[in-house]
């Protein structure tokens, strides 16, 4: 039996750059240790494991990020079994990235994660490693396979490491990276839907609903649906669907233009400004 269709009802409701560089050179900075002062040497001869590394913070702290990498990249050259050898290469990889070089990032935050997944700065590693691909998500018109990695590495951050300082900040951004994706599936469903091309779009409608019911374009998705299955003259999809999004957002603009394209109806409030109604509706609208 076909679900009957409420009339709508209640309020219409609407549903980066970078982490702060203080909070992750403070995390860098927790790596320092004591030694010799900065050399003018050149660095490829042969210097004490403390040189190098303090060499490398000077050239960090004033934003000499490709320098900084070079040189912790050359403790670890110079200095492969030592204790701060690991950590030279979590700095180099932090490197990379504040001087937006992602691609650099990543390949030594995965050589980091290989050699060391037991390493107490583990969790920043594959936090680090989601940054890198989350600055570079772009708009939902083009390809979103940084916006997939990105997903993909911040969830690593939450399943692996929940209770970690960095885990919190992943989830808010986890939200993003997954309402980017519906919104991607949205604008092709969109393109699709007013080509006529009805079977496309509804498949690409209902990968919102599946996947990506929690985001912000749920309601839309499901409207765009009656409108698709209209167009196909599959009635009962319509209205069974209609009566989901009803059920779920029944105060929503999208409902009621559901509602309308079903009924007829078009139940808004006449756009009297001087009505009390009027007044009311236009500023929840």
């Amino acid at each position: 039996m076909t679900p009957s269709i409420p009339p709508p009802h209640g309020n219409r409701t609407g549903g980066r750059r970078r982490a702060g560089f203080g909070v992750l050179l403070a995390a860098a900075l927790g790596l320092a240790i004591a030694g010799c002062s900065s050399s003018d040497e050149d660095e490829y001869i042969e210097r004490s494991v403390s040189e190098l590394y303090n060499n490398a913070m000077d050239e960090l702290a004033q934003e000499n990020y490709v320098d900084a990498a070079k040189l912790f990249d050359e403790v670890e050259r110079q200095h492969p079994y030592s204790v701060w050898a690991s950590k030279a290469q979590l700095m180099a990889a932090f490197s990379y990235y504040q001087d937006n070089k992602y691609d650099e990032a990543i390949n030594a935050l995965d050589r980091f994660i290989e050699l060391h997944p037991g390493n107490r700065d583990v969790a920043y590693a594959y936090y680090l490693k989601g940054l890198s691909y989350y600055e570079r998500i772009s708009d939902v018109r083009r390809d979103q396979k940084m916006t997939v990695n990105a997903r993909q590495s911040l969830e690593e951050v939450v399943q692996r490491f929940p209770d970690s300082k960095y885990a919190r900040d992943a989830r808010l951004k986890l939200d993003l990276t997954t309402d980017h994706l519906a919104g991607k599936e949205m604008a092709v469903g969109r393109f699709y839907l007013e080509r006529g091309h009805y079977l496309a779009a509804i498949n690409r409608f209902r990968t919102v609903i599946e996947e990506y019911q929690t985001t912000s374009h749920t309601p839309e998705a499901l409207h765009r649906l009656v409108e698709a299955y209209l167009a196909l003259g599959i009635e009962d999809e319509a209205k069974a669907t209609a009566a989901v999004l009803g059920h779920n957002f029944p105060g929503s603009e999208w409902y009621i233009d559901s509602y309308e394209l079903l009924t007829g109806r078009d139940i808004r409030p006449e756009a009297d400004e001087d009505s009390w109604i009027g007044r009311v509706w236009n500023s929840l609208t």
